[in-house]
């Protein structure tokens, strides 16, 4: 289905909870925030219901995010259900990899296909700064165990900083240099915790192409510029939303873990699918979609127009 900006949408984010194990500094207050209760979170069989819907008008590839997927009890059965609908080729998640390392052969066994793994830094002090709960070897754990599963082509997000973590962006990237994955730098939006910080903090992902100067344009991958080096395995990409906006090429809608449809990670519209089923689903699907914006309204002082944190729609 196309929406009325001619875009075509076939990718679905869905939220499996709005809880995640870490507490990180652009994602969420130190203390946390108010949980959804057990009542508010869909179940496995309203996700399906809303996959199957989607399915039926598009969509061809789905993202289990969170919070953190995996702190969802059962999320292997989940990803086999979702596999398990027609029409859809490819079941992804989003995950810090921290509890990662003993579901990895589970979880590709149920149809898991591919994994992103977020990771901010190399440095393990600060990683558990960032994370306020985390441990950096758990996350590297992860990795090594979806690598040992057999997951191929997995992706790692980090969030540049400024002040923070701009001084990493070489180690960074040079994790794709003798493996074949993808090490995607995303641009820090002024989103919820983040929305206010001081202007230094936000940094052009250009800095990534000073530090790696041998990085050569490739294409492009969904939203990610892609670039490669001369003899690395894997490649290095760019996620740009706040220089260059690719609203334009968005193909996303996002589904939040107590079923509000968004179609704009930066709108504060939503449309609740709870309590929808059969046609009346589909349909609501139908106006999501349709209500897809042209673009979102950020800058370097408006922040997003959501209303929620990124713990409550999915990264």
């Amino acid at each position: 289905m196309r929406d009325e900006h001619g875009r075509d949408i076939h990718y679905l984010r869905l939220s499996v909870t709005d809880r995640c194990n870490c507490r990180c500094v652009y994602c969420m207050p130190e203390d946390g925030v108010p949980m959804l209760s057990h009542a508010d979170i869909l179940s496995f069989e309203e996700m399906r219901g809303i996959v199957a819907a989607a399915a039926s008008v598009g969509v061809r590839k789905v993202r289990l995010t969170g919070g953190e997927p995996l702190a969802r009890r059962g999320i292997a059965e989940l990803v086999g259900m979702v596999a398990d609908v027609p029409g859809i080729d490819e079941v992804d998640m989003t995950t810090n990899a921290t509890l990662l390392a003993p579901m990895a052969a589970g979880l590709r066994a149920a149809g898991l296909t591919r994994l992103n793994v977020s990771l901010d830094t190399l440095d393990a002090a600060r990683y558990a700064a960032i994370t306020r709960r985390g441990a950096l070897a758990d996350a590297l754990a992860g990795l090594e165990a979806a690598r040992a599963a057999g997951f191929a082509n997995t992706k790692i997000n980090c969030v540049l900083i400024g002040g923070v973590n701009d001084d990493e962006l070489r180690p960074l990237a040079e994790l794709a240099r003798d493996r074949a994955i993808t090490v995607r730098f995303i641009e820090l939006m002024r989103m919820g915790e983040c929305a206010g910080w001081p202007k230094g903090r936000f940094v052009s992902a250009d800095k990534v192409l000073s530090a790696v100067p041998e990085l050569e344009p490739v294409g492009g991958q969904g939203v990610s510029e892609l670039y490669h080096a001369p003899g690395w395995q894997g490649d290095v990409g760019l996620i740009r939303p706040m220089t260059h906006r690719f609203c334009g090429s968005c193909d996303r809608i996002r589904v939040t873990a107590d079923g509000r449809l968004k179609p704009c990670l930066h709108s504060a519209a939503e449309i609740s699918l709870r309590g929808l089923s059969g046609r009346e689903l589909v349909k609501a699907m139908r106006a999501g979609i349709a209500a897809k914006p042209r673009g979102h309204r950020m800058d370097a002082v408006r922040a997003s127009d959501s209303l929620r944190a990124m713990n409550e729609i999915g990264g």
